[in-house]
């Protein structure tokens, strides 16, 4: 079966077939999407265009919600800068400026420490665990109720999967080695690079290159090899770490103004759902695919490919879960998505050193 047909199934399969088309059925019985509104929104993000990853993963869920309501309910995509930077996407939406958007929520820790989950802890969970968690562990219920203090509602719709620790212009061989450096690193993981004595500072993704090239920082991370080659960071940087511990398998997520989502068709309420899921499995596939390519690229262009050395590691997870347990003290919100987090992330640990990770070892160890 080829793959755009199993995913339209997939989405045709979670909804009213009278939602889907716009023609006559089989039977030659009329379908009823001629008595929904049309309905035109705006969505912001965070991402350039530039990046057929994800702002091209924010498109298909464009198109996706275009093609299952006959065009009726159309949704444009706008990049970071074009109505607001980047960074401003959850409070654009918010305050009902544009219907829709979509970012990571790591970028507004500043509101609420509790919105670093929805994108993912230092040490946390892997995509398929993050996504666990998402749909059966009790993280849909939960960001949910710390977004209705936005007056948003939230759909997780893209993973980039296990991202890298960036770009360096010298080496790191200690952790003395990171004092001082300035380094473009949002969220939590940037707390805890802070506490590693970095200058922390967060850009948006556009204006990376020329921060790096020019000096205004001396390290960045974004996500990984294809992300990074396209953005040019391999050109303004020689050594690549990893792995990005700050982000295992970060989630990025649909955000809608509440009220505007109250004033939708329910008809339209499923597509958006099913049009998120299917962006949360489809870009993941997408960046495991291009990434393996992309980082044969850029090591024969060059790039020195390097561990972060273990005492970085080591230190740095200490301090995130230090982290953890003072932001628990200062925010209840956070502590009660923290307990129930913390439980789930020790059984799914346990589960996938048995099933997955001793499968990795074994093939890490015995490579054909």
């Amino acid at each position: 079966m080829q793959r755009r047909q199993f995913l339209s199934n997939t989405g045709i399969s979670a909804l009213t077939s009278a939602t889907l088309v716009s023609c006559q059925s089989q039977n030659n019985s009329t379908v009823t999407t001629n008595s929904l509104p049309e309905i035109k929104w705006r969505m912001v993000t965070s991402w350039p265009k530039s990046l057929d990853t994800i702002f091209g993963g924010v498109q298909g869920f464009c198109d996706r919600i275009k093609q299952m309501s006959g065009e009726k309910f159309q949704i444009t995509p706008y990049a970071a800068g074009e109505i607001v930077p980047g960074l401003e996407v959850l409070d654009t939406v918010q305050n009902g400026s544009v219907e829709a958007g979509h970012t990571a929520s790591y970028y507004y820790i500043g509101k609420n420490s509790a919105l670093a989950f929805a994108t993912g802890l230092p040490f946390g969970l892997t995509a398929s665990q993050q996504n666990a968690w998402w749909y059966y562990g009790g993280g849909l219920d939960a960001m949910r109720k710390v977004y209705s203090d936005f007056n948003i509602v939230n759909f997780p719709a893209g993973n980039t999967g296990a991202q890298m620790g960036g770009w360096f212009k010298k080496e790191v061989k200690s952790l003395t080695d990171l004092k001082g450096l300035k380094m473009r690193i949002p969220g939590l993981g940037g707390e805890v690079m802070s506490k590693l004595g970095v200058n922390v500072q967060v850009l948006p993704g556009g204006e990376l290159f020329l921060a790096l090239d020019r000096g205004a920082i001396d390290a960045a991370e974004w996500v990984g090899p294809y992300d990074d080659e396209k953005l040019g960071l391999n050109k303004a940087a020689q050594y690549y770490y990893y792995p990005g511990w700050w982000e295992p398998g970060p989630t990025l997520e649909v955000l809608i103004n509440k009220s505007a989502w109250e004033k939708l068709p329910l008809e339209y309420q499923s597509m958006v759902e099913t049009a998120a899921k299917e962006a949360n499995i489809t870009m993941l596939a997408n960046y495991d695919f291009v990434n393996q390519k992309s980082l044969k690229t850029i090591i024969a262009g060059g790039t020195k490919l390097t561990p972060f050395p273990e005492d970085v590691l080591t230190e740095a997870q200490k301090i995130a879960f230090s982290i953890y347990d003072d932001n628990s003290n200062k925010n209840p919100a956070f502590k009660e998505i923290y307990q129930s987090w913390l439980e789930f992330r020790k059984d799914t640990l346990q589960w996938n050193t048995i099933n997955e990770f001793s499968f990795s070892n074994f093939l890490v160890n015995h490579k054909k």
